[in-house]
């Protein structure tokens, strides 16, 4: 592989839809300096004016959500988020990864939406698209901030993640699950470091997801295992060791969705996909097309994180045996939202 970007997942910068202008590489001998070259983090600050947002999707196991970060320097390649970042005029592919979106009013903005005359308390999703413990939130600690809002108010919440930094908060999550507020999953893809390595760069290692998972289970934290997504002929068959490791390390639950390539990345996943696996692109690529209608994107409700048909099937079978295995009467407890207490505390600020 010709100046393979390491640390990046993205290989290259993907056209923005909403821009007319772009970069091309079509003439090579014109360019006076390389047009990829790997970037460093840049950082965007966000005065943002609402944090909660309402989801809407049938086929979402939540209601609301909240992202500290927009775009996520873990760089998976596979990153559904990705598509969002053109919103802001940048890439999905290497901008994703490097440039970051933070919002540093969002415990200030929760605890106004949660102080609404009208709020009645359901769980919140913490984050819903990019991962709300990526590396720089070891500086800006917004999610800390977060989890003491939730804590003040005795609000429910959910979160997910695959980076260790989680453990920082034990002290908040040990107290909110006192009272059954708070549910974590872990996101395990894949036990294969050289895969891991390539897919997720700059993620914890699978070692220390595992460790995480055991370090919030002796707490008492409820924490269950989100295997995704699961990518025909890369992870599939890592359905029951992942599911045993998880269980063996104290997971409660676990979940699974199929992987499914909308707007650009498709672009970056096939690109990648013939950087790192061309002996087996074919397979994985026609794989993924036969899951989703014959296209690897898919917005239909019910397929979309599914996927259909034989091959689709197998994984959902083999899926729920193992869970049948190592998880059977293991289960999250359920929320208790009758602790939220809305009026007579101070704010944090």
């Amino acid at each position: 592989m010709d100046e393979y970007i390491k640390g990046r997942g993205s290989q290259i910068k993907t056209q923005n839809r909403f821009l007319k202008a772009g970069y091309v590489t079509e003439h090579i001998e014109g360019l006076d300096e390389p047009l990829m070259e790997a970037p460093t983090t840049q950082i965007f600050y966000e005065q943002a004016k609402k944090i909660v947002n309402k989801v809407t999707s049938p086929d979402l196991g939540m209601m609301y959500s909240l992202n500290p970060y927009q775009g996520c320097e873990h760089g998976c390649i596979y990153c559904y988020a990705r598509n969002t970042h053109e919103y802001y005029g940048f890439s999905a592919g290497l901008d994703f990864e490097s440039k970051i979106m933070v919002k540093k009013n969002a415990p200030q903005l929760l605890e106004k939406f949660i102080l609404h005359s009208d709020w009645q308390p359901v769980p919140i999703a913490v984050s819903g698209n990019t991962d709300c413990y990526q590396p720089l939130e070891r500086k800006f600690q917004i999610t800390r901030g977060l989890l003491k809002i939730f804590a003040q108010y005795r609000h429910p919440l959910g979160m997910i993640t695959k980076n260790s930094l989680i453990l920082r908060d034990l002290d908040l999550l040990t107290d909110l699950s006192q009272e059954n507020l708070v549910h974590v999953y872990i996101s395990l893809t894949t036990l294969d470091e050289d895969l891991r390595r390539m897919m997720e760069p700059r993620t914890a290692s699978a070692t220390k997801r595992l460790k995480t998972i055991e370090a919030l289970a002796k707490a008492g934290v409820p924490v269950g295992v989100m295997t995704a997504p699961i990518i025909p002929g890369l992870n599939h068959h890592e359905i029951p060791s992942l599911l045993k490791a998880a269980a063996d390390h104290g997971a409660l639950a676990a979940g699974m969705t199929i992987v499914r390539l909308n707007g650009a990345i498709g672009q970056l996943f096939e690109d990648w996909l013939r950087k790192n696996f061309p002996d087996r692109f074919d397979k994985v690529w026609n794989q993924i097309s036969a899951m989703h209608g014959g296209q690897v994107n898919d917005s239909q409700f019910g397929r979309r994180m599914t996927g259909e048909g034989n091959f689709a099937e197998t994984i959902h079978q083999l899926f729920k045996a193992s869970k049948k295995k190592h998880l059977t009467g293991r289960h999250m407890p359920p929320y208790d939202l009758s602790k939220f207490r809305k009026g007579g505390n101070l704010s944090l600020f």
